[in-house]
């Protein structure tokens, strides 16, 4: 699905010095739903301008070895960024300091220290103004091919698939080249966009008649149409030698990029590109791990589920005859506060009116491809409480879980926005939960769904979070409100190793501007253990056990 220019996040470059103030900038941006990245030194500016491509620079008047002015005067000679809004951050009181800021080519200038809404208002407000002008002057229609590699666009070249699945032959790879932070940080924006530019242009070469497009920062995509015979693990093989043999230069190194390849055949039957991409990158997943680097999505099997006591058909008939029901367990504030907000779990009675989690449910219902219907549904029943709720004015929210098959869907994320305006929802009140396991796997995918529903104001929270480096790295991708914490870090006694972990992450998650929720809380001494290093929120037995209904007394709340 395309999407307009005005309803992609706004991308934020904050080039500033003070770590701080660099901080407080990005929390407060993405906060706000925006992209934000943030260059320290000078020297790195243009080359963070070039492959960021920022709606807008936040911009300190007073950099080491430099001023904001000059780097401003750099941007504007740049043919592509001549018209790029440069807004200024200065504490400089003085009148003729500030004409002489927008005398140099500055747009507008901020005055520290700013208050949170005053900077999103004002970068608000500049970005709307460039888009408009820019979605006046942009042609109609958009390019097929990117200008420096020649590989496909990633729209023309999910175009191509759409069109491909009716047919059921060939398949998709996804490749990985490299390890792309270690890159970046070995060899700087530059120089690792230039090395990832050459890869494109080699693997287009490479893939001959298969059409290519690059996905993310390290990750491709190769549309085999027709195979010609030869086998798709054949092919992967023949990709990841082709590329992983291949002599880079950046700078005066030469490199090799040891490439990894998942990929899903098409005879498999997708129901829809987005789906069909999901799958390229459980494949991709499989590669990373593998010795050869060669990962294949293998679907799951119906034959399993259907011998598990006729639970499967149970979930069918529950689908049908309206069996499903929902649960929820309050979130609350560790500091108190009357905002009403649960999470939303699933339930299934089945026909002895035994009672099924969704611990028992999705597993079955992913092997027979049922989990987008029933997250459907789940979602749809969750926005008619919501509109019930602000009806009533007793607004809520709800952390509702969803499976990345089906955010995959080609039409999900446009069809949600337009059950929120039909119900006149606030999106805010509408959290997607996303497994981290999940995230992990998928996170191109999800990034996508993400930046669809970010502009009508949906907020995102990566749950059973465990903190790592690739974890981290998502905490950066993804446009998120909320970490929910892993259960293991609610254990008692917590492992000084743990303590230690889960500190790290909630420190990590305050300094991005996310709200963070302790969960699976069963005593005090979690309770306490989750208190002191820092949660928002708490969730679990100790505050009250999931129930069919919504009767949790968050005024008199007490912890």
């Amino acid at each position: 699905m395309s999407i307009s220019l005005s309803e992609t996040p706004y991308r934020i470059l904050v080039v500033e010095d003070d770590r701080s103030q660099a901080l407080f900038a990005e929390a407060i941006l993405r906060g706000a739903g925006m992209q934000a990245e943030v260059v320290a030194v000078p020297e790195q500016v243009m080359a963070a301008v070039e492959h960021f491509e920022p709606d807008l620079v936040l911009m300190d008047l007073h950099m080491p070895g430099t001023s904001g002015t000059a780097l401003t005067l750099q941007i504007r000679e740049h043919p592509r960024f001549s018209q790029l809004p440069v807004v200024f951050l200065t504490g400089d009181q003085d009148p003729e300091r500030q004409m002489e800021v927008l005398e140099h080519g500055a747009d507008d200038f901020i005055l520290k220290p700013v208050r949170p809404r005053h900077l999103i208002a004002a970068v608000k407000s500049r970005v709307h103004r460039a888009r408009l002008a820019q979605s006046r002057q942009a042609v109609t229609t958009e390019p097929e091919r990117h200008p420096i590699t020649g590989l496909f666009t990633r729209p023309a070249l999910m175009k191509k698939l759409a069109e491909l699945l009716p047919q059921r032959t060939g398949g998709v790879l996804m490749l990985e080249a490299g390890n792309a932070i270690a890159l970046r940080n070995r060899f700087g924006y530059a120089e690792f966009e230039q090395l990832m530019s050459d890869a494109g242009r080699f693997l287009g070469d490479l893939a001959q008649s298969h059409a290519a497009a690059r996905l993310s920062d390290n990750a491709f995509l190769v549309i085999a149409s027709d195979p010609g015979g030869i086998p798709l693990d054949a092919l992967a093989r023949n990709l990841r030698d082709g590329m992983g043999y291949h002599d880079f230069q950046v700078g005066d190194e030469t490199i090799r990029l040891r490439t990894t390849v998942g990929y899903a055949d098409l005879t498999h039957g997708f129901s829809d590109a987005g789906a069909t991409l999901a799958s390229a990158e459980e494949g991709a997943r499989l590669a990373r791990t593998d010795a050869a680097g060669i990962g294949a999505y293998v679907p799951p099997s119906a034959s399993a589920a259907d011998a598990a006591d006729g639970l499967l058909d149970e979930i069918r008939i529950a689908l049908e005859n309206d069996g499903l029901q929902l649960a929820f367990q309050p979130v609350v504030a560790v500091a108190g506060g009357e905002e009403a907000q649960f999470q939303v779990l699933l339930r299934m009675r089945d026909s002895t009116g035994n009672e099924h989690s969704a611990g028992e449910i999705l597993p079955l219902a992913d092997s027979a491809n049922l989990v987008p219907q029933l997250d459907r549904w789940v979602i749809q029943q969750a926005l008619s409480l919501l509109q019930k709720r602000r009806a009533e004015s007793r607004p809520i929210r709800l952390f509702v879980s969803q499976s990345p098959r089906t955010l995959a869907q080609d039409d999900y994320a446009s069809w949600l926005a337009q059950e929120l305006e039909a119900a006149s929802i606030d999106g805010p009140s509408l959290v997607i939960d996303m497994r981290l396991e999940d995230a992990l796997v998928h996170s191109m995918l999800l990034r996508q769904f993400c930046e669809e529903l970010v502009p009508v104001g949906v907020q995102f929270c990566l749950s059973q979070y465990r903190h790592n480096g690739d974890a981290e790295q998502l905490l950066q991708q993804l446009p998120l409100g909320y970490l929910r914490l892993s259960a293991e870090y609610a254990r008692q006694p917590l492992p000084p190793n743990l303590r230690d972990e889960m500190r790290e992450a909630i420190d990590r998650a305050h300094r991005l501007g996310l709200q963070v929720i302790g969960q699976a809380v069963e005593d005090p001494q979690a309770a306490a253990a989750l208190w002191m290093g820092g949660i928002d929120f708490i969730q679990g037995n100790l505050v009250q056990r999931v129930e069919h209904e919504l009767n949790f007394d968050f005024q008199h709340a007490t912890l």
